[in-house]
């Protein structure tokens, strides 16, 4: 790999980490100040919310300039994010342009690799940043349960600076504003990022242009035979992994009592089996073979159902690391597969960009169900069993649709598979 992907791992590494403490901070923030139930489940939609909105452009935008500086000024509006809500605004507010921060960095992160590396090595890399990504979810969110517990956040709000008053009198404002300097960390990792030599593709002067182009972006993928199959599987994988985040958040203070410091680690458990799956699934599987996974999903969403019965934290452990392990080895396959037929077909930031759209509108939409019927009463039980259904039952429909593309549509298959094969030869 060449030194610049190092850079980039490390700058998407300390950004990640920063958003996923963020967000154990958050739900703890609104736990404190009393609000309604629905409301630290609207913390996964409302981040999802400006990937969705600015998808036509921010993809454009990755396009057009140097995706490192592209990473600077993203990492920059997450720490105006973080400042929000340290100094008052509402934590869903907040969190949504932390959102929006996250929503122009994902094109550029992941299209540089593209521009940075072989195809040849594109599988390896997802699975090296995956797995990184994983990583920092790991950490992410045992790190923000650790800021607001009692130990680290009394150390903390213990710290006497002469002469300057801070304001930040609660555990949740001091763990804030450490992730504040996380984010500062990550932006000097983007400054580091090499150029590319790739030409760059000019915004048009009227950016309502790029409303048609982005929607025949997202047709030329959906309608590609292998783009609408990894599209739609990375959508679906992606919808119900970026809420399971917060249900299993929910489950663990169901089902086991737990805190929100304890139910963070059991997060970080589910954190782990997927950078375990991404690593053995970058060592051990080709672009052409990501098809072949599918089944892989249908028994990830049969074993979400089974978490209903699990009320012992010794077993719930092994088994969240099986559930998040068979999760990252469907979708690094699948994910670089995406990259490889988006790259070809349009550019690597818009097709990111077209990702995007379509896995956060499913986390959007999904998180929206899920925080309406935590507000209509709904058990954390009962959505756990949703999810599971929703996951078992879709993937089984993907598969059916790529057999009936094998069997309509054999040579036009024969001839993408045999184009991912050769460029992995170069």
């Amino acid at each position: 790999m060449k030194r610049g992907f190092y850079t980039i791992m490390a700058a998407q590494f300390f950004s990640s980490l920063a958003d996923n403490a963020l967000f154990v901070v958050a739900v703890e923030l609104l736990r404190q100040s009393g609000a309604p139930s629905w409301q630290p489940a609207a913390l996964v939609p409302m981040f999802a919310l400006f990937y969705v909105v600015l998808a036509p452009f921010v993809g454009a935008l990755a396009d057009a300039r140097p995706k490192g500086n592209v990473m600077f000024i993203s990492n920059a509006i997450k720490v105006v994010g973080c400042l929000m809500m340290l100094f008052g605004s509402h934590p869903l507010l907040s969190y949504a342009i932390v959102g929006l921060g996250a929503a122009a960095y994902s094109p550029a992160k992941y299209g540089i690799l593209t521009e940075l590396l072989p195809s040849s090595q594109l599988v390896k890399a997802n699975g090296w940043i995956e797995g990184l990504t994983i990583a920092s979810i790991i950490l992410g969110v045992l790190l923000g349960g650790q800021l607001v517990g009692a130990s680290i956040s009394s150390n903390l709000l213990s710290l006497d600076f002469p002469l300057l008053e801070t304001g930040i009198d609660t555990p949740a404002e001091s763990a804030i504003s450490c992730l504040i300097f996380v984010y500062i960390l990550a932006a000097w990792f983007n400054t580091r990022i090499p150029l590319t030599g790739v030409a760059m593709r000019p915004m048009p002067g009227n950016k309502l242009a790029l409303l048609p182009d982005f929607w025949r972006c997202n047709i030329a993928l959906w309608q590609d035979k292998l783009g609408q199959i990894s599209l739609s599987t990375t959508t679906l994988f992606w919808g119900v992994s970026g809420n399971l985040r917060y249900i299993v958040l929910a489950w663990s203070a169901a089902a086991l009592g737990y805190s929100t410091t304890q139910a963070s680690s059991l997060v970080g458990v589910v954190a782990i089996g997927t950078a375990v799956g991404a690593v053995l699934a970058s060592m051990r599987m080709r672009l052409d073979q990501a098809t072949s996974l599918m089944p892989l999903g249908i028994g990830m969403g049969l074993l979400v159902i089974l978490m209903n019965f699990i009320d012992n934290v010794w077993v719930a452990a092994p088994f969240l690391i099986l559930l998040g392990g068979l999760g990252g080895f469907l979708v690094v396959p699948m994910n670089a597969l995406l990259q490889h037929r988006g790259h070809n077909l349009m550019g690597a930031g818009r097709s990111i960009a077209v990702q995007n759209f379509n896995e956060q509108t499913c986390i959007l939409v999904l998180g929206g169900c899920y925080s309406l019927s935590t507000a209509l009463g709904v058990s954390a039980f009962g959505a756990i069993t949703a999810f599971g259904v929703v996951v078992a039952g879709f993937m089984w429909i993907i598969q059916r649709w790529h057999a009936h593309n094998c069997i309509h549509h054999k040579d036009k298959l024969e001839e993408l598979l045999k184009i991912a094969r050769s460029d992995q030869g170069h």
